[in-house]
């Protein structure tokens, strides 16, 4: 296999300043807990009842939760991984020819950065990402992606088409747990529902304790199915202000909570904040794919769930724009449409006041 090097630098890797974060985003790695049940693993290989609850008891403590038994394959998991790890260590040349500065371009490669609060300067992520979209029942998306290696292509759909008939199945049983029926979840989504998936790669860094692979953050549609090299941590979920590191099992993937489920659900279940912190001398391989809403769909507190409404109503058109409008901050999109504790809307004071990079 080639040496690795950045789709926009035929140089060797170097952690120069662009990558260096500020003290205020340096991981701090020694507090971190590195317990290896730091969220929770549910079996889908149980007695209905209790994966329903298991499920729901996930959702809420901690808006992840590792799933086993769940149909996929361990050969074809280890395959994907190993076939998007070769697309990333192609020479420079191949990926160079990929390569966009807009975050998700479909087909494309770009990397991720953060803003410098003072000089406003980019400073990049220690990752490179490659970002297309998926359809369930339409696989012309597969001509984006890339035709090297050979096998790319017939791997990464492959996984995606299982993915693709699991997804539901989860839905379905959150739908359960919220006490709601069965395929309601689904229905939300929409005829045209928003599939995106993205490869990620975390080559070694010199010293992980300068920069991040993936600064800390929510994931923006209903839900994501992350597939993770195992024995390599690097995934690491916030919860009750502290961090923890999340071990991969073997034939797990790690399913999470994203902020249109936490609004749908009026905050029952947690949209958990995450990030993603490099290895000083192992490389780390992962694959999220991601579901959301048609484009047009609205949403807000499900009203059958009862309470008072904590956000108000929107579409999703709405939320990606505000999305994009604070690129390069720290994201806080769902906040945008909370409601205050007097029911006023919170977005003015959101839209006056700087957002923490």
């Amino acid at each position: 296999m080639a040496s690795f090097k950045w789709a926009n630098d035929p140089m060797p890797l170097s952690l120069t300043p662009k990558f260096i974060v500020p003290n205020e985003n340096k991981p701090n790695l020694t507090s971190v807990s590195d317990l290896g049940d730091s969220i929770p693993t549910v079996d889908m290989d149980i007695d209905n009842e209790a994966l329903i609850n298991d499920i729901s008891k996930a959702c809420e403590e901690y808006g992840f939760f590792q799933l086993i038994n769940h149909g996929i394959s361990n050969e074809l998991c280890h395959d994907v991984l190993q076939v998007i790890t070769d697309f990333f260590h192609l020479p420079y040349e191949a990926k160079a020819d990929l390569l966009s500065t807009t975050h998700m371009e479909d087909g494309k490669i770009f990397k991720y950065y953060i803003k410098d609060r003072e000089t406003n300067e980019k400073i990049f992520m220690w990752s490179e990402a490659f970002f297309h979209c998926w359809d369930p029942i339409d696989d012309s998306y597969l001509q984006n992606l890339p035709c090297n290696p050979p096998s790319y292509r017939e791997i990464v759909g492959d996984y995606i088409n299982q993915v693709s008939s699991l997804i539901p199945k989860i839905l379905c049983l959150i739908s359960q747990a919220l006490g709601l029926d069965k395929d309601y979840l689904q229905k939300r989504l929409g005829e045209k529902p928003q599939c995106t998936a993205q490869a990620n790669y975390y080559p070694p860094c010199p010293d992980p304790e300068q920069t991040l692979g993936l600064r800390d953050h929510t994931d923006l549609k209903i839900l994501t199915v992350l597939l993770a090299d195992e024995g390599v941590p690097g995934l690491q979920v916030e919860k009750d202000d502290k961090w923890f590191a999340v071990n991969p099992k073997p034939g797990a993937l790690i399913v999470n909570v994203a902020d249109q489920l936490q609004v749908l659900s009026n905050d029952k279940y947690k949209s958990a904040c995450h990030r993603v912190v490099n290895n000083k001398t192992k490389k780390r391989t992962t694959f999220g794919i991601f579901v959301g809403p048609e484009e047009h769909s609205k949403i807000g507190p499900i009203k059958e769930l009862g309470g008072r409404p904590l956000y108000r109503d929107y579409t999703f058109q709405e939320f990606m724009q505000v999305f994009r409008n604070q690129e390069g901050q720290r994201r806080m999109v769902k906040e945008y449409f909370r409601k205050t504790d007097k029911g006023e809307l919170s977005n003015q004071t959101l839209l006056s006041t700087p957002t923490v990079v």
